[in-house]
């Protein structure tokens, strides 16, 4: 089963047992840890949220850690059969989330808004700016590699690239690709970039989205996190930046990128949604198929 956290969110997630405030682990195991919802004010500022809990979800790993199939096989069915009737019962209920509580209670990190008083954040959302204004100019060139790539999903990674690059060369700025847990750069997953003020060591993470003209008002997917231990990569007190490029329908070969966003998720809200999965590996199974094609 996996557990994906949407766009399109007053529920607080606390992975883990509850102790002063702060979640003891974050998501994950060979059969998953306790996932907690439930309705109130508090939120990730540091307060304790009530020990009384509304909601009780058990995350069942499909694919468990080295030496746990067999724990993983003994799952109790009632302890299956209450996850799926919670589900379906509180379906409503798991909207309308603020990923600032999702991020502080899957990992112990808390989310810090971009403060337009303060010196520090001033400077450096300028200097993201020029970056991007830079971006926008060199990926609209005739020359530009992405101009050749027929597909906008296969784009996103040319401006990763390039925003790290021209960050990492402002002054006063360090960027790079964000480590997980295990110590391993890992592209895939939010977030994308990790960038530094060197003077204050403060963090800003930053997700670069591309966009079609006239798809902002849209409800489908544009952003998910998926809470794990091992791959997590949310690891410091940070700001947390999606910057979003609109471009155009591609005209006689040529993409045109129009304009950019930086945008805080402080305020951010998400949808969980719950998703019972499994592969071909999963289906397929010799002892499973009933019937097969003559020449098969």
């Amino acid at each position: 089963m996996t557990l994906c956290l949407d766009r399109s969110i007053t529920s607080e997630i606390v992975a883990g047992d509850v102790d002063s405030g702060r979640a003891k682990g974050a998501i994950g195991g060979s059969l998953g840890r306790r996932l907690w919802l439930k309705n109130g004010s508090e939120s990730a500022t540091g307060v304790s949220p009530p020990r009384k809990l509304t909601l009780l979800l058990m995350l069942v790993t499909l694919i468990p850690s080295p030496g746990a199939a067999e724990e993983s096989g003994r799952l109790n069915e009632s302890s299956a059969a209450n996850l799926i009737l919670q589900v379906l019962q509180e379906k409503e209920n798991l909207t309308e989330m603020p990923f600032r509580d999702v991020v502080f209670y899957a990992t112990g990190r808390k989310i810090i808004p971009i403060d337009d008083r303060d010196e520090t954040d001033r400077r450096v959302v300028k200097q993201i700016g020029a970056a991007l204004d830079e971006v926008l100019r060199r990926m609209n060139a005739p020359d530009s590699p992405v101009q050749s790539v027929a597909r906008i999903n296969e784009v996103s990674s040319f401006f990763e690239n390039m925003i790290r690059e021209l960050l990492d060369a402002s002054p006063g700025l360090s960027c790079g690709f964000p480590k997980t847990a295990a110590e391993r750069v890992q592209r895939s997953g939010y977030p994308d970039l990790r960038l530094v003020d060197t003077a204050s060591n403060r963090v800003y993470y930053i997700d670069p989205k591309l966009y079609a003209a006239g798809s902002r008002e849209s409800s489908f997917r544009t952003f998910y996190f998926e809470p794990k231990i091992v791959t997590n990569k949310v690891r410091e007190d940070a700001a947390h930046l999606v910057v979003g490029f609109e471009h155009e329908a591609r005209k006689a070969g040529h993409w045109n990128f129009t304009r950019w966003d930086v945008v805080d998720l402080t305020h951010f809200k998400v949808r969980l949604k719950a998703e019972f999965q499994g592969s071909n590996r999963d289906i397929y199974q010799p002892e499973a198929i009933v019937a097969t094609s003559a020449g098969g």
